[in-house]
């Protein structure tokens, strides 16, 4: 028997609903396995994993996922009070994402390792520079007036399209990073692919809530 309209939409949100659950539950779950596997503290390198962890499977995950209808931490709360925490989250993600860089950068100065010759080192300097980018374009939604041919309605969109990107570039480094050496001698078998797939699944449900947002601006432009 097929089902009603209103059983396919009640499913749909089911589903959402719980993606978006596991979602919040992988963003902290992986960086709190990444601190345990990476010990910080016990050496210099040992901060990089953590920090790009925290800034872009934690605090990046948790900003975007503020905006999102039914899994928002702080849905009860007005835009303008998730607007900041999510400025706040990813000014603390790019700080984050800033120290993980710099550290690695001089940890490899200081064994005589060369820089950015990787997938992964390279992937992970552009996402930290595209995340800088995207906080200092998030500036226009604060002050729209500084784009007279825009509306705001446009500028969210498109900040929002960009910053799905950005996050994107963020999980593409995070998964590069667990092909590396160091990941690879100390998580193996089943466990390195479950590794893997909690990027994969919060990049999911981000862009599924970024297209949701495109589909119903369309729909209110007619």
């Amino acid at each position: 028997m097929a089902l009603t309209a209103e059983t396919e939409s009640r499913l749909y949100r089911s589903l959402r609903v719980a993606s978006g659950a596991a979602a919040h539950l992988v963003a902290l779950g992986f960086p709190a396995a990444v601190a345990v596997l990476a010990r910080p503290g016990s050496s210099l390198f040992s901060w990089h994993p953590l920090l790009m962890a925290l800034a872009f499977s934690f605090l990046m995950t948790e900003a975007l996922l503020i905006f999102s209808p039914e899994t928002s931490l702080l849905r009860s709360f007005s835009r303008k009070v998730r607007v900041r925490a999510h400025w706040a989250l990813q000014l603390l993600a790019l700080l984050c994402a800033l120290l993980g860089l710099g550290i690695i950068t001089y940890n490899k100065h200081l064994n005589g390792k060369g820089h950015f010759v990787t997938w992964h080192g390279l992937t992970g300097l552009l996402a930290v520079l595209y995340a800088g980018g995207q906080c200092a374009g998030g500036v226009l939604l604060l002050y729209p007036k500084l784009m007279k041919n825009w509306t705001l309605a446009k500028l969210r969109l498109y900040h929002a399209t960009s910053g799905l990107v950005g996050y994107l570039l963020g999980c593409a480094s995070l998964m590069l990073g667990m092909c590396s050496l160091w990941f690879t001698t100390a998580v193996t078998g089943a466990s390195w692919y479950l590794a893997m797939l909690c990027p994969l699944l919060t990049s999911l449900v981000i862009m599924n809530q970024v297209s949701n947002a495109y589909l119903y601006r369309k729909r209110s432009q007619h």
